[in-house]
């Protein structure tokens, strides 16, 4: 694998495109070599900083001309190298396009640019009564957020990103500029290449523009925790509450061990036992009870003990920002030590199962593997605290994180629910799609038949096609 790097003719070219800004400063350079992630970083032979979709399209045909590799960058908080720019090229960061360009209350949606953050956009949002619900715990790029299909603690009653999306405007590697989808609720016309450039991670376009479907605010909120004595009591409690109905919001899986690092990180008081977190949304404060009291007696049915309410919004924002340090929590664990994290996603009669056998695992490991899950969906996330210099760690790590994979997939799962595949997952992907991943290469050649979008993420081409 070699890396093709920009020159200094399309530096040159880059530097022209009126509007955007190009730095190869090596600490700018630095900054976009890595995510949050625990792989290698790739440095990037400069970074733009585009502003309009004409500026992308200019960047993308200067860098189609050359041959040069193209790497998107929104806030830099993936967690599968997604970003790191492995073989050189130029890194787009689209932190400047960060226009909210139109809101509808009477449609529920709007459009923004890519580089919005989710932050942001809540805080636009709060005078209109509207709400975008998806909460991956970081404050990404909503670009960043479609490109990796992310989700978050809300996806068991508001879906994924896959289910926001409504239309995007992407442009591909031979530089046009290509809509996706529109505001319409339902349409029967022609392929549905928004879901196909939502999750695409880059590799088939850099999108720069999305209209996202909104929710009304709810007029009433709660939350609550409730503890078990196992895993497979508190599992069981969740399949209940999804097999009869309630519409609870935010339903998270919290194992004795994160538990006790929550509480030492964020200074709680509960029990290290397995505990679980829910939300409740509703129209009115009776309406959010009624589901708490029923979730309660289904909790207590299953062995749950102490159903605590979080009363006031205080109460309720120490809880999920309790629950959101978790990733840095772990990490307290073993002080100086960068996070391995993993996850994967079976369907939730089996979750229980995958959850335990990953649990005998990680006992048998000289690794700590707290586990936080967003369980009404079955899925759920090991951070491995490791050193990043001790080869041992890795090794272990990846012999880890590899076996719970292949368990997740044999139960009729996925190698990842969230995450994404960048450059850690792409080995499971055979496995996991078989022949329908060739289908996914003949895709990736058709629309970037040079490979400049992203290369080595994603897809791993075959024949002479080089990476």
């Amino acid at each position: 694998m070699s890396s093709r790097a920009a020159s200094d003719t399309l530096l040159d070219e880059l530097r022209a495109v009126q509007g955007a800004h190009l730095s190869t400063a090596p600490a700018v350079r630095d900054h976009h070599a890595r995510g949050e992630s625990h792989h290698a970083a790739g440095m990037p032979d400069a970074v733009v900083f585009p502003e309009t979709n004409e500026n992308v399209q200019a960047i993308v045909r200067a860098c189609a001309k050359h041959g040069c590799p193209i790497v998107p960058f929104g806030a830099g908080s993936s967690l599968e190298g997604h970003v790191n720019a492995i073989h050189g090229g130029v890194s787009m960061d689209m932190s400047r396009m960060n226009r909210v360009l139109r809101v509808s209350a009477d449609d529920l949606d709007a459009t923004v640019q890519a580089g919005v953050t989710r932050k942001q956009f809540d805080k636009h949002l709060q005078s209109t009564g509207l709400v975008f619900h998806l909460d991956p715990g970081a404050d990404a790029t909503l670009g960043g957020m479609a490109a990796t299909r992310a989700s978050g603690t809300t996806a068991v009653r508001y879906g994924t990103m896959r289910d926001a999306v409504l239309g995007l405007t992407v442009v591909v590697a031979d530089g046009r500029i290509i809509t996706t989808g529109g505001r319409a609720r339902k349409s029967s016309s022609g392929y549905d290449l928004t879901k196909l450039f939502v999750g695409s991670e880059g590799t088939l376009g850099v999108i720069t523009e999305l209209t996202l479907r909104l929710h009304g605010r709810p007029e009433a909120l709660a939350a609550a925790t409730c503890q078990f004595d196992s895993i497979e009591s508190a599992v069981r409690a969740v399949i209940t509450t999804i097999q009869l109905g309630i519409p609870v919001a935010r339903i998270e899986l919290l194992d004795e061990v994160q538990m006790d690092a929550v509480n030492r990180f964020s200074h709680l008081g509960y029990a290290p036992l397995p505990t679980l977190f829910f939300e409740f949304h509703g129209l009115s404060d009776r309406d959010v009870t009624e589901q708490a009291e029923v979730v309660a007696d289904i909790a207590a049915e299953h062995g749950g003990r102490s159903f605590e309410r979080a009363l006031t919004p205080e109460a309720r924002a120490q809880l999920w920002q309790a629950r959101h340090d978790a990733y840095y929590a772990a990490l307290a664990l073993r002080p100086g030590s960068r996070g391995w994290t993993t996850d994967a996603c079976v369907p939730i009669s089996r979750l229980a199962e995958c959850i335990v056998e990953t649990k005998q695992d990680i006992s048998a490991s000289h690794l700590p593997g707290p586990l936080v899950g967003h369980v009404g969906d079955g899925n759920f996330h090991i951070i491995f605290p490791v050193n990043p210099d001790d080869p041992r760690d890795i090794a272990e790590a990846e012999r880890l994180s590899a076996r719970l994979v292949e368990r997740a997939i044999s139960m009729g799962g996925t190698c990842t629910g969230e995450h994404g595949v960048g450059m850690g997952k792409m080995k499971f992907l055979e496995r996991e799609h078989g022949e329908a991943l060739n289908v996914m290469r003949a895709i990736k050649r058709t629309l970037d038949p040079d490979n400049i979008m992203n290369p080595g993420k994603m897809i791993a081409p075959t024949m002479n096609y080089e990476l």
